[in-house]
Protein backbone atom coordinates (compact mmCIF):
# COMPACT_ATOMS: atom_id res chain seq x y z
CA UNK A 1 0.00 0.00 0.00
CA UNK A 2 0.97 3.54 -0.40
CA UNK A 3 2.49 5.69 1.87
CA UNK A 4 -0.07 8.22 3.99
CA UNK A 5 -0.26 10.79 5.50
CA UNK A 6 -3.16 12.19 7.44
CA UNK A 7 -3.14 16.04 8.22
CA UNK A 8 -6.35 17.16 10.35
CA UNK A 9 -7.77 19.82 12.47
CA UNK A 10 -9.97 19.45 15.65
CA UNK A 11 -11.75 21.89 18.56
CA UNK A 12 -13.63 19.55 20.06
CA UNK A 13 -11.66 16.06 19.52
CA UNK A 14 -14.13 14.85 17.18
CA UNK A 15 -11.86 15.24 14.16
CA UNK A 16 -8.78 14.02 15.83
CA UNK A 17 -10.82 10.80 16.62
CA UNK A 18 -12.21 10.27 12.79
CA UNK A 19 -8.78 11.15 11.73
CA UNK A 20 -7.14 7.99 14.43
CA UNK A 21 -10.12 5.37 13.32
CA UNK A 22 -9.05 6.35 9.60
CA UNK A 23 -5.85 5.70 10.53
CA UNK A 24 -6.04 2.29 12.08
CA UNK A 25 -8.41 1.17 9.51
CA UNK A 26 -5.47 2.16 6.72
CA UNK A 27 -2.80 1.46 9.09
CA UNK A 28 -1.30 4.34 9.31
CA UNK A 29 1.61 4.71 11.31
CA UNK A 30 0.80 7.83 14.60
CA UNK A 31 3.92 9.71 13.34
CA UNK A 32 2.24 9.54 10.05
CA UNK A 33 -0.84 11.64 11.95
CA UNK A 34 -0.59 15.21 11.91
CA UNK A 35 -2.06 17.81 13.24
CA UNK A 36 -2.26 20.61 11.11
CA UNK A 37 -1.53 23.52 14.25
CA UNK A 38 1.88 21.70 14.47
CA UNK A 39 2.34 20.63 10.98
CA UNK A 40 4.53 21.66 7.91
CA UNK A 41 3.40 21.25 4.54
CA UNK A 42 6.17 18.76 3.00
CA UNK A 43 4.11 16.38 1.83
CA UNK A 44 7.06 14.77 -0.06
CA UNK A 45 7.27 11.58 2.01
CA UNK A 46 3.59 10.55 1.12
CA UNK A 47 2.07 9.35 -2.15
CA UNK A 48 -1.44 9.70 -0.80
CA UNK A 49 -2.66 12.93 1.80
CA UNK A 50 -5.58 12.65 3.86
CA UNK A 51 -7.18 16.35 5.14
CA UNK A 52 -9.67 16.65 7.76
CA UNK A 53 -11.49 19.44 9.31
CA UNK A 54 -14.79 20.15 10.95
CA UNK A 55 -17.07 23.01 9.91
CA UNK A 56 -17.20 25.48 12.07
CA UNK A 57 -20.13 28.11 13.02
CA UNK A 58 -21.66 29.09 10.07
CA UNK A 59 -19.56 26.84 7.06
CA UNK A 60 -15.72 28.51 8.50
CA UNK A 61 -13.01 26.18 8.61
CA UNK A 62 -11.71 24.96 11.69
CA UNK A 63 -9.50 27.71 13.19
CA UNK A 64 -5.98 25.62 12.87
CA UNK A 65 -7.04 25.48 9.42
CA UNK A 66 -7.51 29.14 9.03
CA UNK A 67 -3.68 29.28 8.56
CA UNK A 68 -2.98 25.93 7.66
CA UNK A 69 -4.59 26.13 4.04
CA UNK A 70 -2.25 29.15 3.33
CA UNK A 71 0.50 26.77 3.69
CA UNK A 72 -1.23 24.11 1.56
CA UNK A 73 -2.10 26.83 -1.14
CA UNK A 74 1.80 26.80 -1.48
CA UNK A 75 2.42 23.02 -0.66
CA UNK A 76 3.33 20.77 -3.57
CA UNK A 77 0.62 18.15 -4.21
CA UNK A 78 1.47 17.19 -7.85
CA UNK A 79 0.82 13.67 -8.23
CA UNK A 80 -0.59 13.10 -4.89
CA UNK A 81 -3.83 11.30 -4.20
CA UNK A 82 -5.84 13.37 -1.99
CA UNK A 83 -8.66 12.36 0.40
CA UNK A 84 -10.93 14.65 2.35
CA UNK A 85 -12.96 14.17 5.34
CA UNK A 86 -14.55 16.10 7.54
CA UNK A 87 -17.17 16.83 10.63
CA UNK A 88 -20.19 19.05 11.08
CA UNK A 89 -23.73 19.10 12.17
CA UNK A 90 -26.24 18.10 9.52
CA UNK A 91 -28.96 19.58 12.45
CA UNK A 92 -27.91 22.82 12.79
CA UNK A 93 -26.07 23.61 10.57
CA UNK A 94 -27.87 22.09 7.70
CA UNK A 95 -27.24 24.65 5.48
CA UNK A 96 -23.62 24.51 5.65
CA UNK A 97 -22.79 20.97 6.30
CA UNK A 98 -19.33 20.07 5.66
CA UNK A 99 -18.41 23.10 3.70
CA UNK A 100 -15.00 23.22 5.65
CA UNK A 101 -13.48 20.29 3.29
CA UNK A 102 -15.48 22.24 0.49
CA UNK A 103 -13.17 24.89 1.12
CA UNK A 104 -10.18 22.81 0.64
CA UNK A 105 -11.56 21.43 -1.55
CA UNK A 106 -11.39 24.84 -3.78
CA UNK A 107 -7.56 25.24 -2.91
CA UNK A 108 -6.90 21.50 -3.89
CA UNK A 109 -8.07 20.87 -7.19
CA UNK A 110 -6.47 22.46 -9.26
CA UNK A 111 -2.87 21.56 -7.67
CA UNK A 112 -2.04 18.83 -10.07
CA UNK A 113 -3.42 15.94 -7.11
CA UNK A 114 -5.66 13.50 -8.11
CA UNK A 115 -8.69 13.65 -5.46
CA UNK A 116 -10.00 10.42 -4.48
CA UNK A 117 -12.53 8.72 -1.64
CA UNK A 118 -15.86 10.95 -2.78
CA UNK A 119 -18.91 9.67 -0.95
CA UNK A 120 -22.50 9.37 -2.12
CA UNK A 121 -25.06 12.00 -0.67
CA UNK A 122 -27.46 9.37 -0.01
CA UNK A 123 -28.37 8.82 3.59
CA UNK A 124 -27.34 12.35 4.66
CA UNK A 125 -29.92 14.66 5.93
CA UNK A 126 -28.90 18.46 5.11
CA UNK A 127 -30.13 21.72 3.09
CA UNK A 128 -26.99 22.61 1.32
CA UNK A 129 -22.75 21.81 1.02
CA UNK A 130 -19.75 23.62 -0.01
CA UNK A 131 -18.43 20.06 0.01
CA UNK A 132 -21.02 18.44 -2.65
CA UNK A 133 -19.58 18.65 -6.44
CA UNK A 134 -20.88 16.91 -9.24
CA UNK A 135 -23.71 15.78 -6.87
CA UNK A 136 -21.45 13.63 -4.39
CA UNK A 137 -19.33 15.10 -1.21
CA UNK A 138 -15.64 15.63 -2.20
CA UNK A 139 -14.87 13.23 0.82
CA UNK A 140 -16.24 11.96 3.86
CA UNK A 141 -18.28 12.95 6.07
CA UNK A 142 -18.81 12.86 9.73
CA UNK A 143 -21.97 14.14 12.09
CA UNK A 144 -21.24 13.06 15.44
CA UNK A 145 -24.00 15.30 16.57
CA UNK A 146 -26.65 13.57 14.82
CA UNK A 147 -25.65 10.62 13.68
CA UNK A 148 -23.23 8.81 15.85
CA UNK A 149 -24.57 5.50 14.91
CA UNK A 150 -23.38 5.63 11.31
CA UNK A 151 -19.76 7.00 12.16
CA UNK A 152 -18.61 3.69 12.21
CA UNK A 153 -19.94 1.94 9.20
CA UNK A 154 -19.37 5.55 7.52
CA UNK A 155 -15.74 4.90 8.05
CA UNK A 156 -15.09 1.52 7.81
CA UNK A 157 -17.28 1.44 4.18
CA UNK A 158 -14.64 4.97 2.98
CA UNK A 159 -11.93 3.27 4.24
CA UNK A 160 -12.62 -0.11 2.22
CA UNK A 161 -13.07 2.27 -0.53
CA UNK A 162 -9.75 4.18 -0.53
CA UNK A 163 -8.04 0.60 0.06
CA UNK A 164 -9.03 0.22 -3.85
CA UNK A 165 -7.98 3.40 -5.17
CA UNK A 166 -4.68 4.03 -3.23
Amino acid sequence: MSKIGIYYGSTTGNTQEVAEEIAKKLNVDKTDLHDVSKANADYSAYDVVLFGSPTLGYGDLQDDWEDYIDKVKEADLNGKKVALFGCGDSSSYSDTFGDAIGKIYEVIKDKGCQLVGQVSTEGYTYDSSEAVVEGQFVGLLIDNDNESNMTDQRIALWTEDLKKVI
